[in-house]
């Protein structure tokens, strides 16, 4: 009887994750493999969706229209939200913002940047403390006997442009990252202006700060406003989000770090590149064309080879500009130290 019980919450638990979550096993496709020695070890499923820059939908894969939480692909709207709150963010200030950062010195003094500007200690930053990602950094802060601090992890300038919003309007320091604060209240209404959508869930991402879930199709149709925007639109919201867009391709360093994927998108093919945890990634080529996909798994390993596959089977960026900077996003499979096989899409 205990037994039967147990199993009987364990479904309902189950059950209820299913109808609440993101899109099935039975309704994702499979999107890359994984091969070692020509054998295909493991495959990664997912879903995706490319719009044209009009919000057109050229084509999806699996279900485009589930919610997902988008993590730090999210953040151009909360950058956006922050410089529509009477807040000046232009160039390495706006990429800073909507940065996934490493770490480095120049990462963190850019932060720190922000802060400075209110006199806002680092103490008020409520992500948690971390060590950069990236390792010199790292090695050095060792050396120097330091440890981790909030400045050093991947959102803190997203952070510390939220406080600088709190600052310029006397909105609370304190509980910035509750959902009924008026700048979280804010980045929703940014959200759900640029996707057309109503999340359908909210909850805490890794940072702290609230994330709402959309679809890909909502997500993809964000991002093309963004990366589409232009500063010198007649409307505040697109001309913040162009001054955005211009600052996010002038920058690419600032919004990853130096050999990361996205920097490598944005630097060497002029895409607007953002990757979040579990597995999301968006990428708006020049010409507005745009992809936002989701790895079911979570892993992102494979996301940016497929999404830039997508890009050129529509047309936006050239194949061949591809495969120039293919042996740089970390795609190889090693054996012994040495190549042996491929990270590759595999979608037909």
């Amino acid at each position: 009887m205990n037994t039967g019980g147990a199993n009987a919450g364990s479904m309902g638990s189950a059950s209820a994750h299913a109808v609440a979550g993101t899109f099935a096993v039975t309704e994702a496709v499979e999107l890359a493999v994984v091969e070692r020695g020509g054998f295909v070890e493991s495959r990664h499923s997912g879903s995706a969706v490319v719009l044209t820059g009009e919000g057109e939908v050229l084509r999806t894969l699996g279900n485009a229209t589930a919610p997902v939480f988008p993590r730090s692909a999210m953040k151009p709207f909360q950058a956006i939200a922050v410089m529509t709150s009477g807040v000046t963010l232009r160039g390495e200030d706006a990429a800073i913002a909507s940065a996934s950062h490493t770490g480095t010195q120049k990462h963190v003094a850019l932060a720190q940047g922000l802060l400075a500007r209110a006199g806002i200690p680092a103490s008020a930053l409520a992500c948690p403390t971390d060590w950069p990602g990236d390792r010199a950094s790292r090695d050095a802060l060792v050396r120097l006997g330091a440890g981790a601090e909030s400045i050093y992890m991947n959102c803190s300038g997203k952070h510390a442009a939220m406080l600088l919003a709190c600052a310029a309007n006397d909105w609370p320091l304190e509980g910035y990252l509750d959902p009924q604060h008026p700048l979280q209240k804010r980045i929703l209404d940014v959200l759900e202006r640029f996707t057309g959508e109503r999340p359908s869930a909210t909850a805490i991402d890794g940072c702290g700060a609230p994330v709402h879930a959309i679809s890909l199709t909502g997500l993809a149709r964000g991002i093309a406003r963004v990366a589409m925007s232009r500063s010198n639109s007649p409307f505040a919201i697109y001309r913040e989000a162009g001054f955005l867009a211009e600052a996010v391709r002038e920058n690419g360093w600032v919004v990853a770090g130096p050999g990361q994927s996205d920097t490598i998108l944005i630097e060497r093919l002029g895409l607007f590149a953002k990757c979040g945890a579990e597995g999301v990634m968006v990428a708006s080529a020049s010409d507005g064309t745009t992809v936002a996909l989701k790895m079911l798994d979570g892993n992102l390993r494979a996301a940016h080879t497929v999404a830039l596959s997508l890009l050129a089977d529509a047309g936006a960026v050239p194949r061949a500009d591809i495969e120039a900077i293919a042996g740089e996003l970390d795609l190889a499979v090693l054996g012994g130290g040495h190549p042996v096989g491929q990270i590759r899409a595999s979608y037909i």
